[in-house]
């Protein structure tokens, strides 16, 4: 069970109520899973967060593949087993390999990748494990994207950590019909 319970509209001070029915409206009601029902409980933030998201995941012109893999990585760099559970099915329909999202959710050696994957990869990782990237990694990164993509991916993996805190600290549960073994953590 979550650590807090279920936000309704008539909990939610008066001048918070637009922001509440705004993120609230595609769910027919509140939201009772994943990370938004925790940060509903601050809607206005909310609905600021999600117009980056909404911004990331539906108008990037970035290949669904390396947006799904951006997350996959942030995620398990994150111990997040509610966005592992969430995206690894996804990764696998957009195109990631079975050995590399079993690698990545093993934390073992990663298969060979195709040179975009694996320019992601390398980015990703070094920057979670050292907040920091290496030039020549950096480079390589630089010069398979551009600056505005490697932007937005980088700022994708920020927001899904910022997602996986919420998850993490709220203790939000996985859905009982998921779809992907528990994560190792």
């Amino acid at each position: 069970m979550a650590r807090t319970p279920t936000v309704t509209r008539d909990q939610v001070p008066e001048k918070f109520r637009d922001a509440f029915d705004a993120e609230t409206s595609d769910n027919g009601g509140p939201i009772d899973s994943g990370p938004g029902s925790a940060m509903i409980h601050s809607p206005e933030m909310r609905r600021r967060a999600n117009h980056l998201v909404h911004y990331l995941r539906d108008e990037s012109e970035l290949p669904q593949r390396i947006l799904e893999l951006a997350k996959l990585i942030a995620g398990r760099a994150m111990d997040c087993e509610f966005i592992w559970n969430a995206h690894a099915a996804w990764g696998r329909r957009e195109g990631l390999s079975d050995a590399l999202v079993s690698a990545l959710r093993d934390k073992t050696s990663l298969p060979p990748a195709p040179a975009d994957e694996q320019a992601l990869i390398d980015f990703a990782k070094e920057l979670f494990a050292t907040k920091r990237v290496k030039q020549a990694t950096f480079d390589a990164a630089i010069d398979q994207f551009g600056a505005r993509q490697l932007t937005e991916l980088t700022t994708l993996m920020g927001y899904y950590s910022l997602l996986a805190m919420n998850a993490n600290a709220f203790e939000i549960n996985l859905p009982e019909n998921r779809t992907e073994p528990v994560l190792p953590v």
